[in-house]
């Protein structure tokens, strides 16, 4: 159901993989709200993705850029408002890695190399991202800006490893920057802090399907899908979500307010 809650909105979206990631059916449902939008990966990601798929879809461009280099990102954010003819109103920033959590290494036996590199992937990069955005002056007044994050930034969740740290980083970075994105520009600046989600990043997470299942059980309203993640972001993009910035936004079904569920007191008394 569309209710044209984005129409001639334009934006960046950041991060869409595949058909399975958050980023993705984020592009889709922007499209059936009205919004407008160029699309951007990393040029290794865009070899491995669908990506051009999901361009056609979306009569959008693609624009291939490193978020790690501030050039890049510089490029990327003037083609944009080329390609979008003018300033921009959201932005979707859904990018994650950890080395550390590919390679098997544990957070006990981190190889610094490994986490300074996911750190500057997964959560610096939001930094810089805004920054350009800031710098170029290129978001329109009440814009909106989007991270992607996950509740081991506020609690253990042992195999989620050096991922957690960076979560913990972008959840600050978005606090700060989200301060003078307001004062100045009136652009808000949130993090939507999701459920666990089977994407293809999710799924790199050792013991991930115990866990998924764990945190439908712990949840009242049980996970948030992707595509309820989609929809919610649509939200922040909108007009209706004007005043609110600086936060980080649960968006888990109640897991992160539940200390323990019925179910989970049930399974344990077997």
């Amino acid at each position: 159901m569309s209710y044209n809650l984005l129409k001639g909105k334009k934006g960046i979206i950041f991060g869409a993989l595949d058909e399975n990631s958050i980023a993705w059916k984020t592009a889709e449902r922007i499209h059936e709200e009205g919004g407008t939008f160029v699309l951007t990966n990393a040029p290794v990601a865009m070899r491995l993705g669908q990506i051009k798929d999901l361009a056609a879809k979306t009569g959008s461009e693609i624009i291939p850029a490193d978020a790690t280099s501030e050039e890049d990102l510089d490029n990327l954010v003037a083609k944009s408002m080329e390609i979008l003819g003018g300033k921009i109103d959201f932005v979707l920033h859904a990018i994650g890695m950890s080395i550390n959590v590919r390679k098997g290494r544990s957070y006990t036996d981190e190889k610094y190399d490994f986490t300074t590199k996911g750190w500057d992937v997964s959560a610096l990069s939001f930094h810089k991202v805004l920054q350009s955005l800031y710098k170029a002056d290129a978001m329109r007044e009440w814009g909106s800006i989007v991270a992607l994050t996950y509740m081991a930034a506020q609690r253990v969740f042992p195999d989620y490893n050096d991922m957690a740290d960076n979560k913990a980083y972008l959840e600050s970075v978005a606090r700060s920057f989200g301060y003078f994105f307001g004062k100045e520009k009136n652009v808000r600046v949130n993090t939507i802090s999701q459920s666990p989600t089977p994407t293809t990043a999710g799924q790199g997470v050792k013991g991930f399907d115990g866990f998924i299942s764990y945190a439908e059980k712990m949840s009242p309203l049980g996970n948030a899908t992707a595509l309820e993640c989609a929809d919610y972001t649509v939200t922040l993009f909108s007009d209706l979500t004007r005043k609110v910035t600086m936060q980080n936004l649960f968006h888990d079904g109640g897991f992160s307010n539940t200390g323990v569920s019925q179910e989970v007191i049930e399974r344990f008394t077997e």
